[in-house]
Formats: structure tokens, C-alpha cells, sequence
């Protein structure tokens, strides 16, 4: 049959709550952060973001952290068919914490966790069958019903043409050989362990673990001892992670000493956190095994993911993408420190991001300034009113991709709460209304502190009134308020929308809006989003989208702004803006809903009313860009 996957990964599925604070004990941590985590989960994570086709075969709980882990797969593009809510455990939990470039805590939550259920019937032949190799982990391989589960997938890997590979990952308190406060030990002794790894290790072509994960597969400490047991007993080519030293791969006789195995080039990175990096190498040497590259080849690549994990906070958070590992490569290493190199950093986030918004057509609804003048506001009826916006939106969304909404939190704080999973994209903004210079929300705080308490599905929206003929002193008290809200908005990891109009500040030509972006990103600003009002001229167009595409070939794109346009207006400006593809659509609000909420506040419309008009006018517009965008494609085809 047709092989439509490249790996399908199997095991452990759990979530990771790693600790924020660095350098102290675990006891100590006062907050965590929270990613996706388990061997084969993360290496499903690492080869998909280098471009293979990948699944998992797992369980989760029917609870919110395993809708967490299934939701994060699918941003991933993992094929989750293969892992089945458990209706009866919970979800695996790993509390860890970096001490310091040695030691680093950790605790299992694992008792008759969801993953550890896995079993035989959860191991569907076809789904296996489609793939085009099968990677399982030595901890599935401690418990007599996973490791019948993993024995079923294997043979039927074998049967049907797919390369195997085990990644050894020796947990000794996963096997019951140490206790619960033993997370952090990589070796303990076992001759129980040792005697039923040998009893599978001739079902894999491709077998990978460190020194003291071959120990305990070898039964010896000895290495070159362990590697010639684990030799006797199969084929596989043999991989060893030897940490500073890099690794080095075995096809064949295990020579005397372990030099004169086949190497990779090396990276000699700073290390910050070990946790997860064996998974990102074992991610790079798939890659380079699968795409048929020679060892060499195969374990630079590793050796390259492997840096990048342990220069990172986090598992799967760290593992590069493949225009970041390509650039890596092609560039070389700047500094040792890689989570410090700002154009790696910035490749690793673009590249990295999570959702298809090729298409955007935004209802905004974040205004504060001019509701707040209108007859009969009251902050109350405000935060209704935005509650109407919302299902206006949600009335036109229908549940599809490519809507979105800009709702501030100040007075529309019920809408943006309940728009949360809805599917729309979701923007906050940021700015006072209406001030020049720039001044924040004063909520977000003096540090931007209060973007720690935002919904990751937030993008952060600022808008600034600046133009290219500012004087130096107004141009940089707006590029500091800009700068201290991107840094924060980075350090949360939420995106960030930044809007400029200069038209209300003084004339523009058609150089004006390039110029500004221009000199954003000279300032080390790279908005995943701009937000731009309309341009008449085609030519202006032009020079925005090469000024941002000089500089950011990952940005997300370019929003049109409405400025208060009547529709006709805006209809003749998105027949401009359609025939440039960095252009993803509009974000247009009171054009919508102007009318709507003079007329609601003054009480001559109703609620129904006012919804089925915003959303009627919403979905016009919608129409309108759809129309245009559409007439551009059928003039290239």
C-alpha cells in the first residue's frame, strides 16, 4: 500500500510543567510553564517541524490536559488517529526544573497514567502498514500490556516493509528500579531490565541511546562491552550519544574504541537545559536516515537539533524548524549561547508559529475611546454591546478558518473572554486611544507584566501614530513603548500586530508607510503582523511589501485597516490590496458597527437587531475581499 506517513512514533503522550524560575530547587519554583512532552511525543513534534509526515500511537485522559496534548499535535500536523482517550486515567504529568547545567529535577506523575494502558487493541494494522518506519521507546517496553502492544506494531512494521528504531530511554523509576524522587537518575543497574531489552532488540534496524542507556541494554558498564552484547543479539545499526563528545553511529563490528565509529560534525554549544535533547537528536537523525542521507550526514543533522534542545527552555518548544535548522547549517555558529542569537531566535519563532491564516477577515470591535463618547455609553452597556459584536462575528464565522476579531479587555472583557476556543483569531490591543506619543493600558503595567496573565491564543495590538518626519524625540519615546511591548510580548509568547497610521499625522507619498516599517525593523521590531491603512496606489503596495519582505520573508502579513470607510470605499481599496499576497485581508470595525451602536446606545434598536445587521454588513465585507482576492487568481490563471 501507498506509505503516507514517514514515522508513526509510539508511547509515551504526557505534559510537561517546567519550571520558570532557573537555578534553584524544584521545591522552590513559584511558577511553570506548560508544553507538550513524552519521548516519542516529542519526537513526533521535532520530525514534523523538520518537514516528515508524522503520527502518534498513544493514550491521553478525557480531560483538559488530554485535549492539550491532541490539540497540540494536530498545530503540529501530527496524524492523531492513533491515540485513544482513555475514559478512565488521567493524563501523564513530568514536573521538572533546570539547577544548573547538571542537575536538573524531575518527578513522573505516571501511576496507572493514560499512555501506560496502551494496549493490543489500540494497534490497528492499516494505520501502521501506511508508514514508512515505526519508532518505539524502551519505557513502553516495561509493562507486560504495553509491551505487547509495541510487539503487535512491530511486527506488523515488518510485515509491511517499515524500517524500525528503538530509542532505548532508560527512565529507571519508570521500570520500578528506583523511586519517585529519582526522576533525575539516568542509570541504575538491573539485570531484569537488561534481559528483556535483549529479548526485543533484534526487531529494529536502528537502535539509539547514550552511554548508560547501552549499559543497561549491554548488562555492563564497560561500553565497548555493552555495544558488543547488544551486537550478538541484532543487526541494527547502533547509534551512541556520548554528549560533549557528539555521537557516533555502528553498522557493523564494534571496534575497540568508540572513536572509530562514523561521526557527524558537532556543535560545542553553552548547555542550559539537557531535558529533551536526545529526543531532538533522534528527531535530526530520522530525518537524515528517512530522507536517505549517509551516516555522516544523518548525525549532523542530530547533532545540530540536539544543540539547539539543550540551548533552550523546554522539550519540544526548542526543536527547530527546517528553515531553521537549513540556516543553522548554511550559516554556521555565531556564538555558543544559541538562545541568545538573535537570528536564530527570530527564524525559530516565525517558522514555529502555530495556525493557517492565510486568509483574515477581521471584525474589530477594540475600540474604547469612540464608544465611550457616544449618548447613553455606560461602561456596562459598553460591555454588552462588544457581547453583540461577538455573536455578529460568530454568526458569519459559521466555525470556519480565516475570521478573527479585535476586542479589548477594558470594556469588552466578557467578549473576549467567551471568544476563547471559538476559533477566531483573536487580537488585544494595547494602546491608550488615541495617544501621541505612545502611551500603554495601564493594566498591562510598568513592565508589561500584565501580558503574563493573557490567553496564548492573544496577539498583542498596538497602534502608533508616527510618521517618517517625527522629530527625534517624539520617534524615540514611541519606539521605546513599541520596543518594551514587543520584548514582552516575546517573553510571553504571544504574537504582535503592530499598527502604524501616518496620514494622521501628516502628508504620505508613496514611500512614506515603507519607510516607517523600514525603519521598525531596524530597530530589531519584527511584528509577526502589520496592520496598515488602505493605499490608494499600487506602487505603494509595492515598497511596503518589499520593505517587509526584506527583512522578514516569515512575517504573517498585512491587514487593511477601515478607518471608518464607507463600504463603497473600502470596496475599491481591497481591489488594490488583493493582488498583493502578503496582504491576508482586513480588519475593519466601525464601518460595521458605527451606526449599530449609536442607534443601540440611544435605544431605538434592539439586541437582535443590532446583531443580524452587524453581522449582515460583517459579512459583506467578507465578501467583498473574497471577490477580489478571487478575480486576482483567475487574472493570473
Amino acid at each position: 500500500m501507498t506509505k503516507t506517513l514517514d514515522v508513526i512514533t509510539i508511547g509515551r503522550a504526557g505534559v510537561d510543567l517546567y519550571g520558570a524560575q532557573v537555578g534553584g530547587r524544584l521545591e522552590d519554583m513559584g511558577s511553570f510553564e506548560k508544553y507538550i512532552g513524552g519521548s516519542p511525543t516529542n519526537i513526533a513534534c521535532g520530525t514534523a517541524r523538520l518537514g516528515l509526515n508524522s503520527a502518534l500511537i498513544s493514550r491521553v485522559g478525557d480531560e483538559h490536559m488530554g485535549r492539550f496534548i491532541r490539540e497540540e499535535l494536530a498545530r503540529h500536523g501530527i496524524d492523531g488517529r492513533g491515540v485513544v482517550t482513555d475514559p478512565e486515567r488521567l493524563t501523564a504529568l513530568v514536573i521538572l526544573g533546570i539547577r544548573d547545567e547538571e542537575r536538573f529535577p524531575l518527578i513522573f506523575y505516571r501511576e496507572n497514567c493514560a499512555d501506560m494502558a496502551l494496549c493490543e487493541a489500540d494497534i490497528d494494522q492499516a494505520f501502521v502498514a501506511s508508514a514508512r518506519s515505526v519508532l518505539v521507546t524502551g519505557t513502553h517496553l516495561s509493562h507486560p500490556r504495553t509491551e505487547a502492544a509495541v510487539l503487535k506494531a512491530l511486527g506488523f512494521a515488518r510485515k509491511h516493509g517499515a524500517r524500525t528504531a528503538l530509542d532505548i530511554d532508560y527512565r529507571p523509576n519508570l521500570w520500578g528500579v528506583a523511586g519517585h524522587g529519582e526522576g533525575e537518575s539516568r542509570y541504575v543497574a538491573s539485570g531484569q531490565v537488561t534481559e528483556k531489552l535483549q529479548t526485543t532488540l533484534h526487531l529494529f534496524d536502528l537502535i539509539v541511546g547514550t552511554e548508560e542507556e547501552f549499559h543497561i541494554a549491554g548488562g555492563t558498564t564497560d561500553t565497548v562491552a555493552a555495544l558488543r552484547a547488544v551486537r550478538a543479539v541484532t543487526a541494527a545499526t547502533l547509534v551512541c550519544k556520548r554528549g560533549a563528545k557528539g555521537a557516533v553511529a555502528f553498522e557493523d563490528v564494534i571496534p575497540d574504541n568508540l572513536d572509530e565509529g562514523i561521526s557527524g560534525e558537532g556543535f560545542p554549544v553553552d548547555v542550559f537545559n539537557v531535558l529533551g535533547a536526545g529526543d531532538g537528536f533522534f528527531a535530526g537523525l530520522l530525518k537524515g536516515w528517512l530522507d536517505g542521507e549517509d551516516w555522516p550526514t544523518a548525525l549532523r543533522y542530530a547533532n545540530a537539533c540536539g544543540a539547539f534542545a539543550v540551548s533552550r527552555h523546554g522539550c519540544t518548544p526548542a526543536y527547530p524548524s527546517l528553515q531553521e535548522l537549513n540556516f543553522f547549517l548554511k550559516r554556521g555558529m555565531t556564538r555558543p549561547d544559541l538562545r541568545n542569537d538573535a537570528a536564530l531566535e527570530q527564524i525559530h519563532w516565525s517558522t514555529n508559529r502555530h495556525g493557517d491564516w492565510s486568509e483574515m477577515r477581521v471584525f474589530a470591535f477594540d475600540h474604547r475611546m469612540q464608544l465611550e463618547n457616544m449618548t447613553g455609553y455606560t461602561p456596562s452597556k459598553g460591555g454588552a454591546f462588544k457581547e453583540l459584536c461577538l455573536q455578529a462575528a460568530l454568526k458569519v464565522q459559521q466555525g470556519r478558518s480565516g475570521y478573527g476579531i479585535l476586542c479589548d479587555d477594558r470594556i469588552g472583557r466578557r467578549a473576549l473572554h467567551a471568544a476563547s476556543g471559538t476559533g477566531l483569531w483573536i487580537g488585544r490591543p494595547c494602546e491608550w486611544p488615541g495617544s501621541r506619543p505612545l502611551s500603554l493600558e495601564p493594566s498591562l503595567g510598568p513592565d508589561c507584566g500584565g501580558l503574563l496573565e493573557w490567553a496564548r491564543e492573544n496577539v498583542v495590538k498596538v497602534l502608533c501614530f508616527c510618521h517618517p518626519d517625527d522629530d527625534d524625540a517624539t520617534w524615540d519615546r514611541q519606539l521605546a513603548e513599541v520596543r518594551r511591548l514587543y520584548v514582552a510580548s516575546r517573553r510571553n509568547r504571544l504574537e504582535f500586530l503592530l499598527e502604524v497610521i501616518p496620514s494622521k499625522v501628516a502628508s504620505v507619498t508613496v514611500d512614506t508607510t515603507a519607510t516607517l516599517i523600514r525603519r521598525f525593523y531596524a530597530e530589531g521590531i519584527y511584528p509577526d503582523w502589520w496592520k496598515l491603512e488602505p493605499l490608494d496606489e499600487p506602487e505603494a503596495w509595492a515598497r511596503v511589501c518589499a520593505a517587509i519582505e526584506e527583512n522578514d520573508r516569515h512575517t504573517r502579513g498585512i491587514v487593511v485597516l477601515g478607518l471608518d470607510a464607507p463600504e463603497d470605499a473600502l470596496k475599491a481599496s481591497f481591489e488594490v490590496a488583493a493582488r498583493f499576497p502578503l496582504v491576508k485581508g482586513f480588519a475593519v470595525g466601525r464601518t460595521i458597527f458605527g451606526s449599530v451602536a449609536r442607534g443601540w446606545f440611544e435605544g431605538a434598536i434592539g439586541d437582535e437587531e443590532a446583531v443580524e445587521e452587524m453581522a449582515k454588513r460583517y459579512s459583506r465585507l467578507c465578501a467583498v475581499w473574497d471577490g477580489a482576492r478571487a478575480r486576482v487568481q483567475e487574472a493570473a490563471e
